[in-house]
Order: C-alpha cells, then sequence, then structure tokens
C-alpha cells in the first residue's frame, strides 16, 4: 500500500518536533513510534486513547479502532475479546526495515554517531506475533497493518559486557522514514507472503528459500496461513509437510 509521505513528516513533527535536538538523553521520550503511528492513523486527539468497553483503544472512530502494537500481541487478548464481537479491529505493527543503532552513556546523556545494524526487517516478522493470537486469526472484524519504518535505535550503555553492549536496555526508537506498508484483511491477503516463484506443491524449506527468511519463521509463517485456510496440507515430503495453496 502506499504511504502518505506528508501525513507521516506531520505526525513526526508533532512528536518529535522538526528541530529537536538529538544529543542527550534527557530530550528522548520513551514509545515514540507509537506516538508517531498513533497520530498518522488518527491525527485528531478527540479520537484517541477513548474507553471502549472497559478497555482503552489507541484510536477509535466511527466504529472502528486501531491498535499500535509494537511487541508482545499476547496483551491484546482481552482487548480483541471484549473489541471484536461490536468492532473492527485493526492491528498496526511496525517493522525497522533498516535500523541505525545509538549508543547512549547513561550517565552524561552523550549519543554515540549513528551504525548501520546489519539486521534488516522483513514483513514475515509479523507471523511470530500473529502466533500469539492465533485463536482471533479468523474472526472477519480483525485486520492488520505492517508499517515497514527505518529506525534510529538508541540503546543505554549499561550492558553486562566489557563494552557495555551485550545485555543493554533499549531506551527509545526513533522513525525516520515510513517506506512500505502491507495489509491483511482477508484470507487472500496472506497471499502476498507467498512469492511467485515458489513451486506449486511447496514446503516450509521451500518458502524459507524464496522469500530468504529462516526455515524456522517460515514454519511458523506456514502454520498461521494453513490455520486461516490460505493453504493446504498435501502430505509430506520425507519428514517435511507438502502444502498447495488452497482453491
Amino acid at each position: 500500500m502506499s504511504v502518505n509521505i506528508q501525513n507521516f513528516e506531520k505526525a513526526k513533527e508533532k512528536i518529535i518536533g522538526v528541530n529537536r535536538e538529538r544529543k542527550t538523553i534527557g530530550v528522548l521520550s520513551e514509545k515514540t513510534v507509537h506516538a508517531v503511528l498513533k497520530n498518522y492513523y488518527e491525527p485528531d486527539e478527540d479520537h484517541q486513547e477513548i474507553p471502549v468497553e472497559g478497555m482503552v483503544a489507541d484510536i477509535y472512530r466511527d466504529g472502528n479502532i486501531i491498535e499500535i502494537q509494537t511487541a508482545h500481541f499476547d496483551k491484546l487478548r482481552e482487548k480483541l475479546a471484549r473489541f471484536l464481537p461490536y468492532y473492527d479491529v485493526t492491528v498496526v505493527y511496525p517493522v525497522p526495515a533498516c535500523k541505525w543503532l545509538i549508543w547512549v552513556d547513561e550517565l552524561t546523556g552523550e549519543c554515540a554517531p549513528k551504525r548501520k545494524s546489519p539486521l534488516k526487517g522483513t514483513p514475515y516478522m509479523i507471523f511470530k506475533e500473529l502466533y500469539k493470537i492465533k485463536s482471533y486469526l479468523r474472526n472477519e472484524n480483525l485486520h492488520f497493518k505492517i508499517a515497514m519504518l527505518d529506525i534510529e535505535e538508541y540503546r543505554l550503555l549499561n550492558g553486562w559486557s566489557r563494552n557495555r553492549k551485550k545485555g543493554s536496555t533499549r531506551f527509545d526508537r526513533m522513525p525516520v522514514e515510513f517506506k512500505e506498508e502491507y495489509e491483511i484483511y482477508r484470507v487472500e491477503d496472506y497471499m502476498q507472503f507467498l512469492p511467485i516463484d515458489l513451486p506449486e506443491s511447496f514446503t516450509t524449506a521451500d518458502l524459507a528459500k524464496c522469500a530468504g527468511i529462516p526455515v524456522g519463521l517460515a514454519r511458523i509463517a506456514m502454520n498461521i496461513i494453513s490455520y486461516v485456510g490460505g493453504v493446504d496440507k498435501k502430505g509430506k515430503r520425507g519428514n517435511a509437510i507438502v502444502y498447495e495453496i488452497s482453491e
């Protein structure tokens, strides 16, 4: 899906500020990615943090709820149980497409020059979270948006290793650019995660190779796509389950 760059920049300006100083830890705030995305998807604060069914929705407008969830989908279970019988619920999941690490001295607040992380995010990462709310995925009122963001991640130099990096604390993440958005609104939308060069009958190893993801992640993805009815199990090839796209 196309991204509204202008609206994203407005949301960043509102939360972070155009000329925000980033040299000391004191200017950073927690959960910045969550706040920016909340204002991207709903700029009107009158529709943010709204009491609904005994819970507080991140965004509520005209019978539609949006929840920004950066991780731990299991924490959504109670909200989903209360919201889904009455409302359309869209869960927005941000994924760092590209990440720069910035180390912060916990005592002085001084930030080291940012360095690009070799790790790159993939939209397939949502499947690890979807597995935590698997029992809700067949509900037609539940939808997902995957927000692929370039991010600056601030980490405190408070780890246990000699350079204080291993075991360190992530302090905040700053969204830099909104690269792409993926939507999951119906079963057919899961097909975007099956590359066109997959053979007609395929295993999780085939998916991992074609998608360029670890086999473990491919296994979780196929578990979910099979559960929602996107693929059928057609037997085995050795110990590996063979899948085909459902009719």
